[in-house]
């Protein structure tokens, strides 16, 4: 007898295969259970304590089987011990239970036997997993999209990380949730001074998925600004700097920071603002902190509601004190991601 032990969505599902009544384990560790070890292997016998046990009659027709929690997948007679297996579900039920579930343990289950694998190909299943407007996505990120492939396949391919704009721009989903994630290299961004070599510099690094950054030296005026058209599923998304204070490195295959020339960030706070096309603005202000190590900077939040149709984006960074010079600083990029991740994702609630 086998008895498998499932959690779905806050249920417990227990399934016995291959049992009958008499093989059901109703002990726990060494002790079993006198009532129902006697009422189970000797239907007929009489028992030892009526008195402090219900009045339940001992004939076998009265008392064939105990009622238990289960699922059974046996078409043989109950006292005929079988063979069954996870194989013989049905494949259309299978697909079913997996639609209910995350991308991750649709991969795992997948790897059980033949019957599963086949289920977790199913289009409904990865059709609840993509986002409403996944065909609008579709047109705007692949120029000639494979028609033969699944919605398995094309949760596969939204996934990687897709480029846009000769490759300033990546747009992918995330794995485990199926959310639009955006992200707007340095050079995708429009930087005062940023062809002048006394102020900017772009540096190769492989702590970017761009593998360059944006390094300032030493400048008066600092402004970034950057603009975004996507047609991005409906929902509230979050706008984030990923910035570093110092210039990283390596020194006998160890990570250095070199932070000698941070100044001027602790004087006055930079100032944060973002636009969209249906009227939405978010203003915000704060100090940038944590020189050696890459902080993720929350600019303001905006609301799409219509996925269908593109949404114009506008932000930027400034701080524009001439009073002071500023230098020492990292620019990598501007992410764009679904606002419950700050819930779920410890690198985004620095600030």
């Amino acid at each position: 007898m086998r008895v498998i032990i499932r959690r779905l969505q806050g249920w417990i599902i227990v399934i016995c295969i291959g049992s009958s009544p008499s093989q059901i384990p109703l002990s726990r560790g060494n002790k079993q259970s006198p009532f129902f070890s006697n009422t189970l292997t000797h239907p007929q016998s009489k028992l030892s304590s009526a008195s402090s046990l219900p009045n339940f009659s001992t004939h076998r027709h009265h008392f064939q089987r105990p009622p238990f929690m289960g699922l059974r997948f046996s078409s043989q007679p109950s006292d005929t011990p079988s063979n069954s297996t996870l194989a013989e579900l049905p494949e259309s039920c299978v697909a079913h239970i997996m639609s209910y579930m995350d991308p991750p343990q649709i991969c795992k289950l997948a790897t059980l036997n033949r019957t599963f694998r086949g289920a977790s190909t199913a289009d409904f299943v990865w059709e609840s997993k993509l986002p409403p407007n996944y065909d609008v996505l579709l047109r705007r990120i692949f120029a000639d999209f494979p028609s033969h492939l699944g919605k398995r396949g094309i949760y596969a391919r939204l996934c990687r990380l897709n480029s846009l704009d000769d490759p300033t721009k990546k747009v992918w989903l995330d794995r485990s949730t199926g959310k639009l994630c955006f992200c707007v290299s340095s050079k995708g961004l429009s930087i005062t001074g940023i062809d002048d070599r006394r102020y900017w510099n772009h540096i190769p690094t492989d702590e970017s998925r761009f593998s360059s950054v944006a390094y300032l030296q030493q400048i008066w005026w600092f402004e970034v600004d950057g603009e975004v058209e996507f047609p991005f599923p409906a929902g509230r998304y979050s706008l984030f700097f990923r910035i570093h204070l110092g210039r990283a490195g390596k020194r006998f295959g160890r990570r250095v920071c070199n932070t000698e020339h941070v100044h001027g960030w602790d004087k006055k706070p930079v100032r944060f603002q973002l636009w969209t096309s249906d009227g939405q603005y978010v203003a915000s202000q704060c100090f940038l902190n944590g020189p050696g190590k890459w902080m993720f900077y929350h600019a303001g939040d905006f609301v799409v509601e219509d996925g269908n149709a593109s949404t114009k984006i506008k932000f930027s960074l400034t701080q524009i004190d001439c009073t002071h010079t500023k230098g020492g600083l990292c620019l990598d990029s501007v992410l764009i991601y679904p606002s419950e991740f700050r819930k779920v994702k410890a690198f985004l609630n620095y600030s």
